[in-house]
C-alpha cells in the first residue's frame, strides 16, 4: 500500500477538568434556571458538533444561549482569547488554553463544565421537558457503549490507520478494527431506522458526529483503496444522510469551519482519499426543510 506522507497533528496542551452539573437542588450551587447559563462552542470539533445537534433537538434557543467560536482558536496554545476571562475567573492564576466547548454560568461569570458528555446529559435532564427521551429510561449503558464504540472503533481507529508513523502492523490492526466496526453498525442498521430506540437517541448523535469526522477529517489521512473500503457500508452512509437531512443535524454542520479547523490542526500532505469523498453532506443538509 502506497501513502503519501500524511499530516501531523500539532500537540495542545489539554485544559483542566470543568466537572461542575446542573443540579435540581438549589443547594448544588447551579441548580436548573432558565436563561441563567450560556454555551461557547465551535460546531467545526467534534464535541462543539455533538453539543450543539443535542442543543437544537432539545429546542433550547431561549433556555441556553449559545455564543459560537470560531473554528480556529486565535490563542497560540489552541485557546480562545474570548473564553480567557471565564477560565481566569474560575481557576485562580490559570495559564493553559481557553479551550471550548463551555458551559458557563452568567449569575457568576464562571466555568460551570468543559466536558461535553457531562454538559449534554444535563441540558436534556433538566432543560428538555418531554424531549429528555435523548437519554431513555434504561438506555444509559447501551449510549455509554455507543460512544466508547464511537471513539475507539472509529475515531480512534481512523486515526491509527492513518498516521504516518505508524508501524505496519499497528496499521493494518487499526484499519481491520474500523473497518470491523463499520461493518458491525451496517448490518446492525439493517431495517432500523434509528440506533437503539424507535427514535432518535443521545446514541445517534454520537455516531453521526463520528461518521461527520470519519468522511471530512479522517478521510483525508487515508488511501483511495481504504476509503473506497469504508464506503461499502451502504445501510450506515445512508442512516447518515437521512439525519443529515434532519434539521437539527444538517443545519448544525460548518464544513468550512471543519475544514479550517482541520488544516489549523494538522500540518503535511495529505493522502489519496482526500479526493474520495464518501457523502455529498453540504448536498444532503441544503435539503433540510
Amino acid at each position: 500500500m502506497s501513502v503519501t506522507p500524511l499530516a501531523t497533528v500539532r500537540p495542545v496542551q489539554p485544559a483542566p477538568a470543568f466537572r461542575g452539573r446542573i443540579g435540581l437542588d438549589a443547594r448544588s450551587g447551579h441548580y436548573a434556571v432558565p436563561r441563567r447559563y450560556r454555551l461557547h462552542l465551535a460546531p467545526a470539533c467534534p464535541s462543539g458538533l455533538r453539543i450543539s445537534v443535542v442543543h437544537s433537538l432539545l429546542g433550547l434557543d431561549d433556555v441556553c444561549p449559545i455564543t459560537f467560536l470560531d473554528a480556529v482558536p486565535d490563542g497560540p496554545d489552541g485557546g480562545h482569547s474570548v473564553l480567557r476571562p471565564l477560565y481566569e475567573a474560575s481557576a485562580h492564576r490559570y495559564a493553559g488554553p481557553a479551550a471550548g466547548p463551555v458551559l458557563s454560568d452568567d449569575w457568576s461569570g464562571r466555568i460551570v463544565s468543559t466536558h461535553a458528555p457531562d454538559i449534554t446529559r444535563d441540558l436534556a435532564r433538566h432543560f428538555g421537558g418531554g424531549r429528555s427521551a435523548l437519554y431513555p429510561c434504561g438506555a444509559e449503558s447501551e449510549i455509554e457503549a455507543v460512544e466508547r464504540l464511537c471513539r475507539q472503533g472509529i475515531e480512534e481507529a481512523a486515526q491509527q490507520a492513518g498516521a504516518v508513523d505508524s508501524e505496519p502492523a499497528a496499521h493494518d490492526a487499526a484499519l481491520d478494527k474500523l473497518l470491523e466496526t463499520l461493518g458491525s453498525l451496517d448490518r446492525w442498521l439493517v431495517e432500523r431506522e434509528y440506533l437503539i430506540r424507535d427514535q432518535i437517541t443521545a446514541a445517534d448523535v454520537e455516531l453521526w458526529v463520528a461518521l461527520v469526522q470519519l468522511d471530512t477529517v479522517h478521510r483525508h489521512h487515508l488511501d483511495a483503496a481504504t476509503v473506497h473500503r469504508i464506503a461499502g457500508h451502504p445501510t450506515l452512509w445512508a442512516y447518515a444522510r437521512r439525519l443529515t437531512a434532519h434539521p437539527a443535524f444538517g443545519s448544525q454542520l460548518d464544513l468550512t469551519g471543519i475544514t479550517r479547523w482541520h488544516h489549523a490542526r494538522c500540518r503535511g500532505l495529505e493522502a489519496a482519499g482526500a479526493a474520495v469523498q464518501i457523502l455529498d453532506w453540504a448536498s444532503h443538509a441544503a435539503r433540510t426543510p
